[in-house]
């Protein structure tokens, strides 16, 4: 697709125009970042997005980058039920990676387009506060380190910069009231934030297609999934690994307000637009027949 062919296509900017003064929060992941092609496809959704005057919340990942840092420095990349186990050297390099190379490189990148992207981290200004994080395999309670879970978001500086006109950029990396900081998964991160802006539309940017039942034959992949469609594939054990998370985040952003959410494959170039024009990816709904 040619932006160029968007900007002309009077339809397709009237989809867009619909959305006026609506939010979008958007997880874009760190796989995507080494695609250059679809990241200056990304910066271009981006722009055209905000020229309609839908408001834009990024939240970005990195896991690639920190798993290449944690191998350097000699460490073990570790995941238990698609979440990194984090030990404090981990946690070190996480914030040193998200808030400092990962969130300065988004924020500038979108800043030299033009636009009005801020960078900041979970915790400033207490953004995201956080607490301990456990799993739970097999009934039994794990300790993955200092991997967090969101207690809550601080909404209102994400609403005065929205209507100062201004893109958060925003890493995931939260604080507990100690000020123990905390990895946060982006998607859950994501979730959150969608949930108290009670946004229009979670749009998670992955490496795939969308949600498959059978990940080895592309006819299974799926236009919609409803919520208990979710917990019983993963029961199933049909979605496993890191698209648990994904998943469970999508849920948790549904119940908790965000009133459409979809996942979207980010290696496609303005895969965003198509998400709006065309509703690609796959949609997580309530129910069979909702919208």
């Amino acid at each position: 697709m040619n932006i160029l062919n968007i900007n002309s296509n009077k339809k397709d900017f009237l989809q867009m125009s619909k959305y006026e003064g609506k939010t979008f929060v958007i997880k874009y992941g760190g796989s995507i970042m080494s695609n250059d092609a679809a990241k200056e496809a990304f910066v271009e959704d981006i722009a055209l997005m905000t020229s309609a005057g839908i408001k834009v919340v990024i939240v970005h990942g990195g896991g690639p980058l920190i798993s290449k840092w944690v191998k350097k420095t000699g460490g073990e990349n570790k995941f238990i039920s698609g979440l990194r186990v984090t030990n404090q050297e981990t946690m070190e390099i996480v914030e040193m990676v998200l808030s400092g190379n990962v969130n300065k490189r988004l924020s500038s990148i979108l800043s030299l387009r033009g636009l009005n992207a801020i960078g900041i981290s979970g915790k400033d200004s207490n953004l995201i506060q956080a607490k301990k994080k456990f799993v739970f395999e097999d009934s039994k309670k794990t300790d993955i380190g200092f991997v967090g879970e969101v207690t809550s978001i601080n909404t209102k500086v994400l609403i005065t910069l929205l209507k100062s006109n201004y893109i958060p950029v925003i890493s995931p990396v939260g604080a507990d009231k100690e000020g123990n900081s905390y990895n946060i998964n982006a998607d859950y991160a994501a979730a959150a934030i969608s949930g108290v802006l009670k946004a229009e539309k979670l749009l998670i940017m992955t490496d795939i297609d969308g949600v498959y039942t059978d990940i080895t034959d592309p006819s299974t992949l799926l236009s919609s999934i409803t919520v208990e469609e979710t917990k019983e594939y993963i029961n199933k054990g049909m979605i496993y690994g890191g698209m648990i998370p994904k998943l469970e985040c999508c849920v948790a952003a549904i119940n908790k307000g965000t009133k459409n959410v979809h996942l979207v494959d980010g290696r496609k170039k303005h895969s965003l637009l198509l998400n709006i024009i065309k509703n690609n990816g796959t949609k997580i709904i309530t129910a069979k027949g909702a919208n």
